[in-house]
């Protein structure tokens, strides 16, 4: 028997690859000769370059940089085993995480610290990039980023703007005579978990606003800043990002980026399974089973999370998919008709959620255990 484990880490608790680790020894306790593969996998956000450089054994590289508040900080990204492709992930040095919840600031956070790792690649010969943009504590449609790389954007007098996305709404002129020039010959893929547009009721501001410290009325200045941007990039590129389905990712960054650099958008999910070439994977090793799992299984998870994309994948093969997660709220039907056939919580008893995410190595092992002697008695 073969299975593949498949799963993406549990936040703030256990890494892709420790979740695998974890699974297959849950595995060989109730039979050891059955094989397994692990392919720890991501869905563009948290754990993404971890995930890919473990499956391609590429590098990480650890940088100075900047916060989104343009304080110094060390941020990391990786390249992949063949030394083509760069992943960066925004949260490393754009992060939410990395800025206390009283010092949030939507109106001047910037993604220059974001721009600056890409600028390391560059440095390293990298022409290929995979932008994961999940978890950023900023709204300035990847201006920041784009300033990093040689972009100047400009008031009506001419001066530079400020950073953040509230300096957007003066905004007169984008001026990329500087930029560098090996971007001509760059490809950027964006890794986007979210199908939100740049602005608008669902676009970026709006939405994610609020969790970036935004108040109802910033939160409409930040609307109106992007929407006027959107409108410059229309008028310099020709391109229209307004409404483009996951243009909002990140605070606009997706949008600033697919405009600006003719960045494409993909799936976080399609992108990575395309990356780590897991059709092949699934059609050279007679995979029989694939084990997978996050740690939250919610109404999002069927839009482009790993649970929804793996049993999709390993559906097209006739594989089935079993799921571990840490807790779930709600089971989406769609999930069961794309080849997910059952979803399993590791907590085994009443506990705190601090508590779970202490032991998660030793639930999913215990888990796993158990949802194998069940698979194995129904064969």
């Amino acid at each position: 028997m073969n299975i593949l484990i498949a799963p993406d880490s549990f936040k703030e608790s256990l890494s892709a690859m420790e979740i695998s680790i974890a699974i297959e020894k849950g595995i060989k306790t109730v039979n050891p000769s059955i094989d397994t593969l692990n392919i720890p996998l991501a869905d563009g956000g948290e754990g993404t370059i971890e995930a890919i450089i473990d499956a391609t054994q590429g590098n990480t590289f650890t940088v100075n940089t900047v916060d989104a508040l343009g304080r110094k900080t060390l941020a990391k990204y990786g390249i992949t085993g063949d030394n083509k492709t760069a992943i960066i992930e925004l949260a490393s040095a754009s992060g939410i995480d990395k800025i206390k919840k009283q010092e949030l600031d939507p109106s001047n956070a910037s993604t220059y610290g974001t721009g600056i790792l890409i600028k390391y690649a560059i440095q390293k010969g990298i022409r290929e990039f995979i932008i994961c943009l999940g978890g950023s504590a900023t709204n300035d449609g990847g201006t920041g980023l784009l300033k990093a790389l040689g972009f100047k954007f400009k008031d009506k007098q001419g001066n530079l703007i400020n950073e953040g996305g509230l300096s957007l709404k003066n905004l007169y002129e984008i001026d990329d005579s500087e930029t560098l020039e090996e971007l001509k010959d760059c490809q950027f893929n964006i890794a986007c978990d979210v199908t939100n547009p740049f602005v608008g009721s669902k676009g970026a501001s709006t939405i994610f606003g609020p969790q970036k410290g935004a108040s109802p009325c910033l939160v409409q200045e930040l609307d109106h800043a992007l929407n006027h941007f959107a409108n410059i990039i229309q008028k310099k590129y020709h391109v229209r990002v307004h409404d483009i389905e996951g243009a909002g990712a990140a605070g606009g960054t997706s949008g600033g980026l697919y405009g600006c650099l003719n960045a494409q958008i993909y799936s976080g999910f399609d992108l990575i399974a395309s990356t780590l070439n897991l059709n092949k994977i699934l059609s050279d090793n007679n995979i029989d089973l694939i084990i997978t799992g996050e740690g939250q299984l919610d109404s999002q998870t069927e839009n482009g999370k790993v649970i929804s994309g793996i049993s999709h994948l390993g559906d097209s093969y006739h594989i089935p998919t079993i799921a571990l997660v840490g807790g779930i709220q709600n089971i989406s039907e769609t999930l069961y008709k794309r080849g997910l056939i059952a979803v399993f919580s590791i907590v085994n008893q009443p506990m705190s959620l601090s508590k779970s995410m202490d032991f998660a190595a030793d639930l999913i092992t215990k888990q796993t255990e158990q949802v194998m002697r069940l698979y194995l008695s129904k064969l």
